[in-house]
């Protein structure tokens, strides 16, 4: 296991850490990024991750706070990567979690009973407030690529957390921790994008949702940091991505060929 985490912002009150996990010797293991936002004594974190890696990250996340102090567990959606860990998590910390109302009767299927510490996130989003006025937004972003998905916004740092957004792929003893390319990290998203996210006019409702934030870096849940310099160029290639069931007829054809 490979086993990573950086401090992407920091001030007096304030952190977010980013934390990165691969394994090489289970190639079918999908990497995974979570994302821990500390304020004031309150800790926040974005997407736990699956069970497999849960003692990895909660050792890594006890070098800078005690678990002791996560207030809220956030879920971007309800896939095993990014909640499978949940169960572990809500018996080593006192924490709720927030997941899309639509998940709220599945999630309970990782195998825990105690749905007092479940809180649904309505279609519309929620605001978590934070030390000194600022927020965690929780910003929706349906059908990509799950019905009920949302994205996290911290208006400290100014860090967007995108989940499945903005994955890539990486072959191999390739992955890098930022975008320094942006062509060739194109190349590292563009297959999973067009599979995985619903269609164009979802991707063009949620670009046109975001893009008015004041963003200095992109943390997806999967591959490397889109840093501000190249955050115009992610939105304008999301906003003419053919995808999902804009290609049903290609996959529909590949099948049957």
């Amino acid at each position: 296991m490979v086993d990573q985490s950086k401090i992407l912002y920091e001030d007096d009150e304030h952190q977010v850490i980013w934390f990165g996990w691969e394994d090489h010797e289970h190639e079918s293991l999908v990497q995974s990024n979570q994302l821990l936002v500390v304020s004031g004594d309150n800790a926040y974190l974005f997407d736990p991750g699956g069970a497999f890696i849960f003692s990895e990250v909660a050792a890594e996340v006890s070098k800078y706070i005690s678990l002791n102090q996560i207030r809220y567990i956030l879920a971007t959606h309800q896939d095993p990567d990014v909640l499978s860990s949940i169960t572990l998590w809500l018996k080593a910390t006192n924490a709720r979690l927030l997941v899309s109302r639509l998940w709220i009767r599945f999630v309970s299927h990782f195998g825990f009973s105690d749905n007092s510490r479940l809180i649904p996130i309505e279609d519309h989003g929620k605001q978590i407030r934070l030390e000194a006025g600022q927020f965690i937004q929780l910003l929706p972003a349906h059908f990509l690529h799950s019905e009920g998905n949302f994205c996290f916004y911290d208006t400290c740092s100014k860090t967007l957390f995108s989940g499945d957004i903005g994955a890539a792929v990486f072959p191999p003893g390739e992955r890098y921790l930022s975008v320094t390319d942006w062509d060739k990290q194109v190349g590292y998203m563009e297959g999973f994008h067009r599979r995985y996210m619903g269609n164009n006019v979802a991707l063009r409702r949620w670009v046109q949702s975001v893009r008015g934030l004041d963003i200095e870096r992109i943390v997806p849940q999967h591959g490397a940091i889109i840093p501000k310099e190249y955050v115009n160029n992610f939105f304008d290639w999301l906003e003419q991505l053919e995808c999902g069931t804009d290609l049903i007829d290609q996959i529909y054809d590949n099948a049957l060929a």
